[in-house]
């Protein structure tokens, strides 16, 4: 049985010039840093951007690396100053999600079960655009990317009661909106 290498592991590895240790953390954490940031940003042309921009920054971050916490907290971290930085220089980067032909999944074998995903997605993402940045970021960091309360007090710079006090309300926010009657269009 191989033994699976941890993610700081295969970073150090790819600082001492391992190309697959980096293909394996790619491979391991793009989709969902991919998901993320389509979620973060609600427009597709921006999570690309911003994703391709985040990669580049780990490629040039690669001998400067220390494992002094763990990686999905640095790949995060990077992410969302990625992010931050982008909104900064394009002040139009929200663009509704639900509304892009290219977000949504391609259709399967079972037509009646995606198109019931799609929309489910679409009002998730609609839901996901009303509540502020900040709660938004803290929910996405801790369903999607799956990280706990401390290491998203960390990627955000935030203390950790603020981080349980953004995800309190971006729960209740989103319950609400989800609970309320959909129209189907």
């Amino acid at each position: 049985m191989s033994v699976i290498p941890e993610d700081s592991a295969l970073m150090l590895r790819y600082k001492d010039g391992d190309v697959t240790a980096f293909e394996t953390l790619y491979r391991r954490h793009k989709d969902s840093l991919y998901r993320y940031l389509l979620r973060l940003s609600q427009n597709r042309d921006t999570a690309e951007d911003v994703f391709q921009d985040v990669w580049g920054k780990i490629i040039k971050a690669r001998h400067r690396y220390r494992p002094t916490a763990k990686f999905t907290t640095f790949l995060y971290r990077v992410a969302h100053n990625c992010f931050i930085d982008y909104v900064r220089r394009n002040n139009r980067h929200r663009v509704a999600s639900a509304m892009d032909p290219d977000c949504r999944p391609d259709p399967g074998d079972e037509p009646d079960l995606e198109a019931e995903k799609s929309f489910a997605r679409q009002r998730l993402d609609a839901a996901l655009g009303t509540i502020p940045d900040e709660q938004r970021d803290a929910f996405l960091l801790h369903e999607e990317a799956g990280l706990s309360i401390n290491t998203i007090a960390q990627v955000t710079g935030v203390n950790r009661e603020t981080v349980r006090s953004r995800l309190r309300y971006a729960t209740k926010k989103l319950k609400t909106a989800l609970a309320e009657p959909a129209v189907h269009t």
